[in-house]
């Protein structure tokens, strides 16, 4: 209960301190609540029913829709708020955050965002080109009680060139087009933000091969020099070249950036297979033995030197890099084997918080609602973090010891239902009374 009142009350400073402030910033939290309570899906009106229903919040519909669609919710303080929350935030010395969009599909076509999408993951049931929004993510990978997990950060709605430039109403925020904006630009800013907030430590996106590349890095690295790092999957086309060698004395021209070529990336594979070394890397929550092959190169797509591993399994291999050479092989696998957390991290701001059923349509109303679900994602997170011992897993599954995120989902339930806890952290009182209408009502006694 206290670590729900702790997670919960910096939040409120945000707000004014006025009347209206102060009911505003009770209902913020109340709505998060209402949100992580496994009592029904993130619907408008099922978070205003459950107002109603869990916490005895007596709220019209109309003003609690109101506030929900409201354009002044101090979003980027919260979020600031929020970061400041997660407690020792780094993973052997870095920040690791996981970088990927996901799709959050939809049926209305005003929607705010939405577009047909491609969907790679689709299934053989499934369109290859939904209706959704393309939502680009930054998550803090984090050891929780010894088992992963993804803490959003912040996200961007990503929105193509075509939209804005029809000037689309689903492109439109406050009247006006949004700017438009590449995945990696957004990316850029989102780490850039982050890197700045966390300004002592360095910082490692792990990405898949989409975004590990030089758009990423460089446009971070001008901001936040050489403390941002990339790890991530390197694609099997990609030409490697060796160390130049040292210049000569009296050798005139500029000196090499490249050494000899060594190849792509499967050619190597195919020299080095038979020099890989068995190691012992923790990989989804097991022991597991991996033969690798590392070596530093040379990229002339990053312009830069990288460690490049090479994981071979019985009939596949994988080839995955950093620009950090620092890193060990067991790092980088394992490291990038906890970028899957994100993955788990959509399904459960999707399916089991409900984000893609939001029952909202204008820029404001979606972002807000996206918001809301995304906070109460990573503050479950933040309490599971903040218990001294794990919560004990209510479902059993065979091959699974570790808790679910069900489960603190069900602690914080008790926590805010408990008829005690409306004393640690205030309700919002009954909607305040509109002075015109008082002032007519005296004039008419």
């Amino acid at each position: 209960m206290f670590i729900l009142r702790d997670l919960l009350l910096p939040l409120q400073t945000h707000f004014s301190d006025t009347k209206l402030g102060q009911e505003r910033a009770s209902l913020f939290v109340y709505t998060l609540l209402a949100i992580i309570v496994p009592f029904t899906s993130s619907m408008n009106s099922n978070l205003w029913r459950g107002l109603g229903v869990l916490f005895g919040i007596d709220i019209k519909q109309k003003r609690f829709y109101t506030f929900m669609a409201s354009s002044t919710l101090p979003w980027e303080s919260l979020w600031r708020s929020t970061w400041s929350l997660i407690g020792s935030p780094e993973t052997e010395g870095r920040l690791l955050v996981a970088l990927d969009d996901c799709i959050n599909t939809k049926v209305g076509k005003k929607i705010f965002g939405c577009e047909q999408v491609f969907d790679h993951a689709a299934k053989a049931n499934q369109s290859d080109y939904p209706w959704a929004q393309n939502i680009v993510s930054v998550g803090l990978l984090k050891r929780v009680h010894a088992r992963w997990a993804c803490l959003f950060l912040d996200f961007r709605f990503y929105l193509p060139k075509k939209t804005i430039e029809a000037k689309s109403d689903r492109a439109k925020m406050k009247g006006k087009v949004l700017p438009f904006q590449t995945k990696l630009s957004q990316a850029a800013n989102m780490i850039i933000g982050i890197g700045k907030y966390f300004s002592e430590s360095p910082l490692l996106a792990v990405t898949d091969s989409w975004f590990g590349n030089a758009g990423l890095l460089k446009p971070v690295r001008q901001v936040l020099g050489e403390r941002f790092d990339i790890l991530s999957r390197l694609r099997c086309n990609n030409i490697l070249y060796d160390f130049p060698e040292p210049s000569q004395i009296g050798q005139r021209g500029r000196r090499k950036k490249y050494g000899q070529r060594l190849g792509s990336a499967t050619e190597m594979a195919s020299a080095i297979q038979a020099g890989a070394v068995e190691y012992s890397v923790n990989l989804y929550g097991k022991q597991r033995t991996a033969r690798a092959y590392d070596r530093v190169v040379m990229s002339k797509s990053l312009k830069c030197p990288i460690r490049v591993v090479w994981v071979f399994r019985r009939t596949q291999w994988i080839a995955l890099f950093s620009t950090d050479l620092a890193l060990t092989v067991t790092q980088m696998i394992e490291f990038y084997g906890a970028r899957w957390k994100i993955e788990s991290g959509f399904k459960e701001l999707k399916q089991d918080i409900g984000s893609q059923k939001s029952q909202c349509r204008t820029a404001q109303s979606v972002t807000n609602h996206l918001n809301f679900c995304m906070m109460a994602t990573t503050l479950t997170w933040i309490y599971a973090d903040r218990l001294k011992i794990g919560p004990e897993r209510k479902h059993k599954v065979k091959g699974r010891t570790s808790f679910a995120f069900s489960d603190v989902r069900r602690m914080i339930a008790e926590a805010g239902l408990d008829p005690d806890f409306s004393r640690l952290c205030p309700k919002p009182s009954n909607s305040p009374v509109n002075s015109l209408v008082a002032t007519l009502l005296r004039m008419v006694a």
